[in-house]
């Protein structure tokens, strides 16, 4: 019975190292593959408006990409600062190769408009906090020393 014991521990370990170390080649992070993908093709260097379907165009030339880590890797690029302002004024998609597709709507030039609009004000909220924040341990700092200052002059030391 411990033959068979021993023999049944042995077996996954030596599968669980091949698999560990499998994993992370076939599966980069999302921004791994995103630098990939900005290094090799065109439309994501020049963060060029994407043509819809560009996922199915990386499968067909990328076919071992995990669909999860691309689908993220695409929401990342598309939800960039950089790729938003290109296409609020972009007219053309672009395959993964550059080349021209179809046109962009007046309806995800809008998005992409009130997407930055929405950025910029969120932004703007966070610089007023941060300011207000200062401006107020500043006022306590001012008043601490006020404080300190009266404590100092009336104290019965003197």
């Amino acid at each position: 019975m411990k033959s068979m014991n021993t023999s049944t521990t042995t077996q996954p370990e030596a599968v669980e190292p091949a698999t560990a170390a499998a994993a992370p080649t076939a599966a980069p992070t999302p921004r791994a593959l995103l630098k990939q993908l900005q290094t090799q093709f065109p439309a994501f260097r020049d963060f060029l408006p994407l043509s819809i379907g560009i996922d199915k165009q990386l499968l067909a030339v990328m076919p071992e990409l995990d669909r999860k880590t691309m689908r993220t890797a695409l929401g990342i690029h598309t939800g960039s600062l950089r790729y938003l302002k290109v296409m609020e004024k972009a007219k053309v998609r672009h395959n993964l190769d550059g080349t021209p597709g179809a046109e962009v709507t007046d309806t995800h030039r809008a998005h992409a408009t009130e997407v930055l609009k929405e950025r910029y004000k969120k932004e703007a909220e966070r610089k007023k906090a941060e300011r207000d924040a200062k401006a107020a341990e500043e006022a306590a700092r001012v008043r601490a020393d006020k404080l300190n200052q009266l404590a100092a002059k009336f104290s019965r030391k003197g």
